[in-house]
Parts: C-alpha cells; sequence; structure tokens
C-alpha cells in the first residue's frame, strides 16, 4: 500500500510539474512580435499588390502592361517573376495601334515604408530584361523607379 501512495504522489508532482511549464512555454510564444510583412507592389490606384499576375506600367493610358507574371521569389529584400510586356506600338496612334508581346524577367527591390501607410514597405524599383525581342524604343534591361 505505501508503495502505491508514493506512486501516486510522483505521479501527481510530475503532473504540476507538467502544468506548470506548459503555460509558460505558451505565453512566451505569445509575447513574440508578428513578423514583419513582406514589401508590396503599389499599383496605379494606389492599392497595395503581392504576386500579382498583371500589372499595368502606363498607368495614363494602359499602354504597356505586365501580364502573366509568374512570381519565383517575394520576400523582404526582392522579389523576381517571369512574365510578358505587352506594350501598344500606337501605330498609326494609340487608339489603333497593336499589342506586341515579348517575354521578360521581373524584379523589384529597394523595399521602404510606403509613404500611406509607413508600417508597411512598398517596393521602389522594378526592373525588366527582355529575354527574347524588345520593344523598338527598350533597351534590353529597363529600370523604373516605382511610384508611392
Amino acid at each position: 500500500m505505501q508503495t502505491h501512495k508514493r506512486r501516486t504522489a510522483a505521479t501527481l508532482c510530475a503532473a504540476a510539474a507538467l502544468a506548470a511549464v506548459v503555460p509558460a512555454s505558451a505565453s512566451a510564444g505569445a509575447s513574440s512580435p508578428p513578423p514583419e510583412p513582406d514589401p508590396v507592389l503599389v499599383d496605379c490606384f494606389f492599392d497595395p499588390q503581392v504576386r500579382p499576375e498583371d500589372f499595368i506600367l502606363a498607368c495614363g493610358d494602359g499602354n504597356n502592361r505586365l501580364v502573366d507574371l509568374r512570381w519565383s521569389a517575394w520576400g523582404p529584400a526582392f522579389a523576381e517573376a517571369r512574365g510578358v510586356d505587352l506594350v501598344n506600338d500606337c501605330q498609326p496612334y494609340c487608339a489603333a495601334g497593336k499589342f506586341h508581346a515579348y517575354p521578360v524577367t521581373v524584379r523589384l527591390d529597394r523595399p521602404q515604408p510606403w509613404e500611406r501607410d509607413p508600417q508597411q514597405d512598398r517596393y521602389t524599383r522594378m526592373r525588366l530584361v527582355y529575354t527574347d525581342d524588345r520593344p523598338a524604343q527598350a533597351q534590353k534591361e529597363e529600370t523604373f523607379k516605382l511610384w508611392d
């Protein structure tokens, strides 16, 4: 009988010790700061975008846009995608022009706090690299400052 009491006491002590440890470790995790959100890409309507499938480069008239974007990376320092740059040739004028497709790789970088929401970073630079043909007026690599 004495052995049974000792086992019961040891079991109760172990359970109490475990109960004391579990809440302490659970509350320690809750006090950790939440992870910083990844930067966003701000579109023409000043809406934050994450991994958009398309993105208008020519906000005024829509004559240049990125489409079919497939993102291979989106993180705190940079984002990368492959897609197509659709460019209107505006011949003889933009309303009558034809859109031409140019395969590109896209890299976003230089995150900075977004003026509209300083707690949120936004990418401030975009680099396009044409992987095949390119528009007549474009270099093989084009770099753009992105709007706030």
